[in-house]
């Protein structure tokens, strides 16, 4: 199965820039890179912060960059998101039995967790007891398949002074559910961070997050102030087959210095 990962596309409505970003163009040139490059995609997932500020128009905008996709779409809240404005703009889009935007999809790899970490007013994430609860449910769904699971906000430690205080808050209620589902957690996914990342919890669950789409931070671990910076626009390959779960950073307009010989080993 390949999944294509985009996180943070942080829309505004038409025109509007960020840090003289215009993360709109981002998104629509990450869509014709898929349309043109991978239309064997099974699905496009993003994985929160899909508009800066929760506006309509964005989310009126976002709808028309993803309509050229070629494959089904998984839309995550992040922070920076407004749920009811969201429902508006996607009124189809999967919503568990309380409202919260998150759904499972079974594939022959296991099945995958698309989870709500959004709570109004809280740069943080939140997982209610609600969301728990549908969570347990899904898990027994999965039965003893392991599960990959997307989410916003990372539910492990960073280790970015940036964001100590504006994780997920209730990491530990998530995780230890994750920990009991007896197929295992093949990876988790996620944003938030604005940084590429890849590292294994204490418990041993492998977990990555891809880089903003827009503006995104200089990798400055310490410092709780680190300098926005800008770059092309990117996105992640997930494969999940029979060998596992693979995850490939890519980014649109590199330079093609000379093609590499085919190296036929050993």
């Amino acid at each position: 199965m390949k999944i294509i990962q985009i996180t943070d596309t942080h829309l505004l409505p038409p025109g509007g820039l960020i840090f003289g970003i215009d993360p709109a163009a981002q998104l629509a040139a990450i869509v014709a890179e898929i349309a043109a490059h991978h239309r064997d995609t099974d699905l496009v997932v993003l994985t929160g912060d899909l508009c800066n500020d929760g506006d309509p128009a964005a989310y009126a905008l976002l709808r028309e960059v993803l309509a050229g996709l070629p494959c089904e779409v998984r839309l995550l809240l992040g922070n920076h998101d407004d749920r009811p404005s969201f429902r508006g703009a996607f009124p189809d889009h999967p919503v568990d039995e309380n409202g919260f935007v998150q759904s499972s999809l079974d594939t022959p790899q296991g099945r995958l967790l698309f989870l709500d970490s959004h709570h109004p007013a809280t740069i943080g994430g939140r997982f209610c007891a609600d969301r728990q609860s549908w969570l347990r449910g899904a898990l027994k769904g999965a039965g003893s398949a392991p599960v990959t699971v997307f989410i916003h906000h990372p539910p492990v430690p960073d280790g970015l002074a940036h964001f100590e205080h504006i994780g997920l808050h209730d990491a530990g209620d998530l995780m230890a559910i994750l920990t009991a589902h007896p197929g295992g957690v093949r990876h988790i996914v996620f944003g938030h961070i604005h940084v590429p990342l890849c590292g294994t919890s204490a418990g041993g669950i492998a977990f990555s997050s891809g880089q903003s789409s827009a503006h995104r931070f200089v990798t400055d671990i310490d410092n709780p102030a680190p300098f926005w910076t800008s770059g092309p626009p990117c996105y992640r390959v997930l494969m999940l087959d029979e060998q596992g779960f693979r995850a490939y950073s890519a980014q649109i307009g590199e330079a093609r210095l000379a093609k590499a010989q085919i190296c036929a080993g050993p």
